[in-house]
């Protein structure tokens, strides 16, 4: 492969509709129109409420853009008759519908899976929601912060002791993003080899919940529910984030060598014998006595030269980035995952792109996120129901 060839989009020619919201139906989509397949984003008159969210770019939401790319947009009123014949007639001509309405929505628009894969039994039908199709809360709604909340993610993050917080990414939303876009793909490849398409259910609840197995295999096999550990570890030990002179770092001492290194660089390998840290399960269980005594040679030190140590050592370790470090580290821009995106005023701004690579090579940004309605007209057109 020379660097001239052509990217492979293994999901090129795959037709997706979008009837989806603000970020985890959104960022499934993006995921699939990442590797080439074409997604059409149906919105309301008032457009996808994540529009609104600020950065705004000369109007523009750069929230919006992140979720968004290689899409188009076609705004349809789904209460008028015209509107909803061109959407059924769009889903029709797809491949795939994703949708995060609550469960019934669809149904009550007429374009449920039920109604549709009689006339199109390859279609796949995939349908985000906070709590799944069925069941005692399938009615309800949820967010983010909800779901985290129901799901145990809020018990076990932060240090102890303190007041429940979140995870400060949106975990729930982009997990069951990504259980959304693996099911699709999936689904794809069952049907391409002749099987019938499926209503694919993903609930946010199960999907966090699926996205902790650690979690729920230790209460399974202990009883008890995890704890708060701040950034430790339940299991490893030093694992976790320590304090130096000018800040913190975090190392990850993931097995008895890296530990006994870790001995090596600060200078204390007597404490291999003491009777607290003699394997993981003895470091786990007294971390903070551990903790303790090693800030007290961390301390001494500037992070800087922590990192250097420990790179030097072979034991795993970071600095607590910032995201304006994150984005600028040399593997990032190696990588070449931040890329320009043009957006629809004309103005330009920057994206984290997919970072995915195949033989070498990442996915190219072949559409900019677009304007509310941008293609709506032509899309009437190509699906035979025309403003004229």
């Amino acid at each position: 492969m020379t660097a001239a060839s052509p990217p492979i989009l293994p999901l090129s020619g795959v037709r997706v509709v979008e009837f989806c919201s603000t970020a985890s139906g959104p960022f499934s989509t993006m995921l699939l129109s990442d590797m080439g397949a074409e997604v059409v984003k149906i919105e309301p008159p008032a457009g996808d409420g994540l529009r609104q969210w600020p950065p705004l770019n000369q109007g523009y939401s750069e929230n919006f853009a992140s979720l968004n790319r290689n899409k188009r947009s076609a705004v349809l009123d789904l209460k008028n008759a015209d509107d909803l014949a061109v959407a059924r007639r769009l889903i029709l001509e797809a491949d795939v519908l994703v949708e995060n309405n609550r469960p019934g929505v669809m149904d009550r628009l007429g374009l449920g899976y039920a109604a549709l894969s009689a006339d199109k039994p390859t279609l796949l039908f995939c349908s985000i929601s906070a709590y799944g199709q069925s069941g005692p809360r399938a009615t309800e709604g949820g967010f983010d912060l909800t779901i985290q909340a129901a799901a145990g993610v809020m018990s076990v993050t932060g240090e102890p002791e303190s007041d429940p917080v979140k995870c400060g990414v949106p975990l729930s939303d982009f997990a069951s993003g990504l259980y959304a876009a693996f099911s699709i793909a999936a689904m794809l490849a069952h049907v391409r080899a002749g099987g019938r398409g499926a209503h694919i259910d993903i609930p946010m609840f199960g999907c966090t919940l699926g996205v902790a197995a650690l979690q729920t295999s230790e209460y399974f096999g202990t009883g008890r529910s995890p704890a708060k550990l701040g950034s430790a570890h339940p299991r490893n030990a030093p694992y976790q984030a320590f304090r130096a002179q000018d800040g913190h770092f975090a190392i990850a001492a993931g097995n008895h060598k890296l530990w006994l290194d870790v001995l090596g660089v600060v200078g204390m390998p007597e404490l291999a014998q003491d009777a607290r840290f003699v394997t993981t399960t003895d470091r786990a269980r007294h971390q903070a006595a551990l903790r303790d005594i090693l800030e007290a040679v961390f301390t001494t030190r500037p992070v800087a030269h922590w990192i250097d140590a420990f790179q030097a050592a072979g034991v795993p370790h970071a600095r607590i980035n910032d995201y304006a470090a994150a984005l600028s580290d040399p593997q990032t821009e190696h990588m070449g995952w931040v890329q320009p995106l043009q957006l629809p005023g004309g103005q330009t701004t920057r994206t984290f792109a997919s970072p995915v690579r195949l033989n070498g090579q990442g996915f190219p940004i072949r559409r900019p996120p677009p304007a509310l309605g941008e293609h709506t007209e032509a899309l009437r057109t190509d699906s035979g129901w025309s403003a004229a």
